[in-house]
């Protein structure tokens, strides 16, 4: 099945798209519809087992295949993602409720000559990897904006917000991309919270070593695509780029939307490189451009491999927030973008549907859906010390185990307690 953006049921649904993220037409003349829908526990690991309901799970089982045919199924429901807010963390990483680190869009020259190399010994400040933040500044953002998010159908003295999980699209796109990952596993630690699931990512013991054992040519191609960003972006509606700055990495703008998938009620943030310029740019997120780099595209095979691999995380990363367009910069081995290139979500299904054993994101879709019904099974104790941890790792089911105040708990204590209180008697951490 080709994908075809956001889809609803309902024809006459009052919401326009922007001109440039309009799909093509189904065979049926509808163009937007949404169709129907390792570590060991401390006292017992669940088994992964071949036996599962309906080919996937059984509640007994404790895990859940990712076998692609398996979701090989109608495109589920997914709403058109609705931003409700944003935040931005500056040269610091201090968090603020507003948009003040955004940017705009400067569209290169096809052709730039932009050298990605430069400033990287002497102008570059690099964030801690090693200072985890896990679930913070989301969770900074949403005791700020307290009042947009208090469920409707309780009291309004209720501390609930309404919605059935919170975490980072980062951590939703690699649940997207799950069963076509063939090299690296994940863990995410899921706590239940006021009837509401939060979702943090672990890092896992291959990740841990990866990042250590960095050589300086990976250190330098990473600070690439941030370099390109100084290219291609400007601070003001009306500015240049100024590729002669400092590029800082714990600078960001980031993005907080609200959708549903299935009947998977989502709020949940990602760091947006910039936005269009253009006054007459449809609201956020329509407006957001996603900047990627990538190695030139020189024969077929390579252009092919663009296809079947990294199109895949771009997908996958721009269509949660419902970001409309990654522009790419395709660099040489010199580290010059020598051309660049756009890339619509919405025709990205076209681009790959003759490419052999390519990707399909209906089975993304529907494996990311299934995979928050199986969380929503197993986490069913609402306590904030409480961890269940989903390991996968490649060619496997995903399993978990549970923790009880373990190393794994991420919900600090300054948010369970602001959470705890009436709203009415909100204070900013």
């Amino acid at each position: 099945m080709n994908q075809r953006s956001y889809r609803s049921q309902n024809p006459n649904s009052s919401y326009k798209r922007p001109s440039e993220y309009r799909p093509e037409q189904n065979d049926d003349g509808r163009s937007y519809r949404e169709a129907k829908h390792r570590k060991q526990d401390d006292h017992h690991h669940y088994q992964s087992q071949s036996r599962s309901f309906a080919g996937k799970y059984t509640p007994s089982s404790g895990s859940l295949s990712t076998r692609r045919e398996l979701y090989e199924k109608d495109f589920p429901l997914y709403k058109q993602p609705v931003e409700i807010g944003c935040f931005s963390l500056d040269c610091n990483r201090r968090f603020f409720n507003d948009g003040r680190q955004m940017r705009y869009y400067v569209e290169p020259d096809r052709n730039p000559n932009f050298n990605l190399r430069d400033g990287y010994k002497d102008r570059f400040t690099k964030r801690d990897e090693s200072q985890k933040e896990k679930l913070d500044h989301i969770l900074r953002w949403i005791v700020s904006n307290r009042s947009k998010l208090n469920s409707k159908g309780v009291a309004a003295s209720s501390s609930a917000i309404d919605f059935d999980f919170v975490t980072w699209r980062g951590h939703l796109t690699k649940l997207l991309c799950t069963p076509y990952e063939m090299r690296e596993g994940w863990m995410l630690a899921v706590t239940r919270f006021q009837g509401t699931i939060y979702i943090s990512e672990v890092e896992t013991e291959a990740a841990r070593r990866d990042c250590e054992n960095r050589t300086e040519k990976h250190e330098e191609m990473m600070y690439w695509g941030y370099k390109f960003e100084q290219y291609a972006c400007s601070d003001d509606v009306d500015g240049s780029p100024d590729p002669s700055g400092v590029v800082n990495t714990n600078e960001a703008f980031c993005t907080v939307v609200q959708t549903r998938l299935a009947d998977h009620r989502l709020l949940f943030s990602g760091e947006v490189d910039c936005r269009d310029k253009d006054p007459n740019a449809p609201a956020p997120p329509a407006c957001y451009v996603e900047l990627k780099t990538s190695a030139e595209i020189c024969t077929p095979k390579q252009r092919s491999n663009l296809h079947r691999f990294k199109l895949l995380k771009w997908w996958a990363q721009s269509f949660l927030p419902g970001v409309p367009r990654v522009v790419a910069g395709f660099r040489d081995h010199d580290g010059v973008v020598v051309a660049v290139e756009t890339f619509h979500i919405s025709k990205i299904s076209q681009l790959i549907k003759n490419e052999y054993n390519c990707w399909k994101p209906t089975v993304c879709m529907n494996f990311c859906s299934d995979f928050l019904s199986f969380v929503k099974r197993v986490a069913t104790e609402d306590n904030p010390c409480v961890v269940y941890l989903f390991s996968w790792e490649p060619r496997r089911d995903v399993t978990y185990s549970i923790h009880r105040d373990s190393e794994f708990s991420f919900l600090p204590h300054w948010y369970v307690e602001e959470m705890t209180r009436r709203p009415d008697s909100h204070t900013q951490p």
